[in-house]
């Protein structure tokens, strides 16, 4: 059977770090972070968080970003476009402002606390073909995109309009802290000194198509693997990621030898990094650049697969490995981190989610030829 190939067309996003995917690529270069300390979400304690600050409601800003996506693409309607929504949370930040307003449950819409309300709220307003949610919690808006991908290269539909959607609530950011596993700096993935997470929020859109536009990267493979080694911690020696990856390159038929950067999943916490740090280690050795993108963005949970394929994707277009930020100590001086941007030549990139349970997801980019 002859498989369709898939292509990201346009693109945006918003999150901490940056309130465009351009102006984010450029803060990532230039090392700003978009991560800062704050002392009322747990009474006593710092925290460094990734928070939007804005006067607006997110959920208009969802819509405007989805609508930029939108009208910079070739759709006049949206009759053969599938919605994808990876999330986390959901509406949960909304439920909670209401319960903890009025200190009862009689003002909560369950319909808009529910995974599956962004998509209903979207499809209301843009009226796709039909629309699906991902809640896998660290790999939402991954696996979000891998079932885009494969709706289409199997030709079931021309058109996925990818969202990645996670806002900040006390639910997620006590639930973290109850961990042990958040920052009160901004975080450090991969250093020996690493202390823990920057818990945040953000939006991730992608346009998937089975259409080349000028500009387009296309989607080569897809990995998926699930290590059930804890419910909290991946597996120590990184199995899950490693089988992940490699499987993410047999879909797209792309050698290890032939990836220029990965971006890493990279939380900053002790139990992901030293595992994702193995298997990329194990798997990789002629040495790719690694860098994680979240000492910026901070770890947006559900969005992160979605924001970190836009990096990936903008590294194609611009031709730049990202670097690492705050990185100082290497733990494992075997990978090739790169601490400042570098323009080089960039033909497939590689993007890591990794999240509780042992689920694991990679996604493979190149330039189209």
């Amino acid at each position: 059977m002859l498989q369709t190939r898939v292509f990201v067309n346009t693109f945006d996003s918003l999150c901490p770090g940056g309130e465009s995917s351009e102006e984010l690529f450029e803060n990532i270069c230039a090392q700003k972070s978009g991560i800062k300390v704050y002392n009322h979400y747990i009474k006593g304690k710092n925290i460094a968080i990734g928070k939007i600050d804005k006067d607006f409601l997110i959920e208009d800003i969802l819509y405007l970003t989805c609508k930029k996506v939108l009208d910079h693409s070739n759709l006049e309607n949206f009759e053969k476009t599938l919605l994808v929504v990876g999330s986390s949370v959901g509406g949960m930040q909304k439920t909670e402002e209401i319960f903890l307003k009025d200190h009862h449950y009689k003002n909560i819409n369950p319909a808009l606390h529910h995974i599956n309300a962004i998509a209903q709220i979207l499809d209301q307003q843009f009226s796709f073909k039909d629309n699906i949610s991902f809640s896998t919690a660290c790999t939402s808006s991954a696996n979000a995109i891998g079932y885009g991908y494969e709706m289409i290269s199997k030709g079931i539909y021309d058109n996925v309009l990818v969202v990645g959607f996670d806002t900040l609530s006390q639910t997620t950011i006590r639930g973290f802290d109850s961990l042990g596993v958040l920052s009160s700096l901004p975080c450090k993935p991969f250093d020996k000194n690493r202390d823990g997470m920057n818990v945040s929020e953000g939006i991730a859109v992608l346009l998937l198509q089975n259409v080349y536009e000028k500009g387009g990267i296309e989607v080569l493979g897809v990995g998926y693997s699930s290590d059930a080694h804890h419910m909290a911690h991946p597996s120590p020696d990184g199995k899950g990621a490693k089988v992940a990856m490699q499987k993410a390159l047999d879909c797209g038929k792309i050698e290890t030898k032939e990836v220029d950067y990965i971006n890493a999943h990279g939380t900053g916490t002790m139990a992901n990094d030293s595992s994702e740090a193995n298997a990329i280690y194990e798997l990789f050795a002629d040495k790719p650049y690694v860098g994680s993108t979240k000492s910026i963005t901070g770890h947006t949970l559900g969005v992160a697969g979605g924001l970190e394929a836009i990096i990936c994707i903008l590294s194609l277009q611009k031709q730049i490995i990202p670097p690492n930020t705050h990185l100082e100590e290497p733990e494992n001086n075997a990978l090739n981190y790169i601490y400042e941007a570098k323009h080089q030549k960039v033909r497939y990139t590689l993007s890591n989610s990794l999240a509780f349970g042992g689920n694991n997801t990679s996604l493979l980019f190149g330039l189209p030829q």
